[in-house]
């Protein structure tokens, strides 16, 4: 699995490089197709469920899953792209949210808070502790700075399946199970982050999810193994 985290992580290194103004979000698209491909690996998304792309790139008020197509960033956009790859059947995965030029006081804050909830998630992820510490993390600082949770959607465990238990909520939860972390657990930690309310609502084409009140939403996620000596990003750019 750290084999296929390093091969992502160079991608979204190059994706970085040409988001910019102008750019559609299907070159974005067709850069990680290419070089998951170049890399000797499969992308995990392509196909998934029906997914018809390489990446769910999600722009402003789009949470998640938003697909690839002749979309321009516009200078001021922020874009989430979430991307997966296989290697020697190993799933990883990751996302990242990129400001597109100069951006807003309140977008350049939800980044930094969307970014700071995942790092503090992390932190949580040691023997020991309980799937409930990590929610707890994230929902505790993104209120904190004024923000809100989606609650409609979690994180995951992920080896040779995309989706694996057990679910990792960004909030805390009354009903999901609460396992305790072990050594050996590998989760995909994926915290989303909306200016406005959590609720959210789902596009005509069946899979984008924007927020109900049309405000910014971030997304930013790694692929994190669980070992005795403390969380290890597999992901890390």
């Amino acid at each position: 699995m750290a084999a296929s985290a390093v091969v992502l992580a160079e991608v979204f290194r190059e994706l970085g490089r040409i988001v910019g103004p102008g750019v559609t979000t299907a070159e974005i698209d067709a850069l990680a197709e290419r070089l998951i491909a170049e890399a000797g690996c499969l992308p995990s998304f392509k196909g998934y469920n029906g997914f018809p792309a390489t990446c769910c790139i999600s722009v402003n008020e789009e949470v998640v899953h938003g697909i690839p197509g002749p979309r321009a960033l516009r200078e001021g956009d922020i874009v989430g792209v979430d991307c997966g790859l296989i290697r020697e059947g190993w799933h990883s995965d990751s996302a990242e949210t990129f400001a597109v030029g100069r951006v807003s006081e309140e977008a350049e804050r939800l980044l930094r808070t969307t970014r700071e909830c995942l790092e503090l998630a992390i932190a949580q992820s040691r023997p020991g502790k309980r799937i409930s510490d990590l929610g707890v993390a994230v929902e505790t600082h993104a209120r904190a700075a004024g923000f809100s949770v989606v609650e409609t959607l979690v994180g995951h465990g992920i080896g040779r399946r995309l989706h694996e238990e057990p679910q990792v909520p960004n909030f805390r939860s009354r009903v999901l199970p609460d396992p305790v972390l072990a050594a050996g657990l590998v989760l995909a930690i994926e915290p989303m982050i909306n200016a406005g309310a959590k609720q959210v609502v789902t596009a005509a084409d069946g899979w984008t999810i924007a927020t109900a009140d049309r405000r910014l939403s971030a997304h930013f996620e790694h692929t994190v193994a669980v070992t005795a000596d403390g969380p290890r990003v597999l992901t890390l750019r």
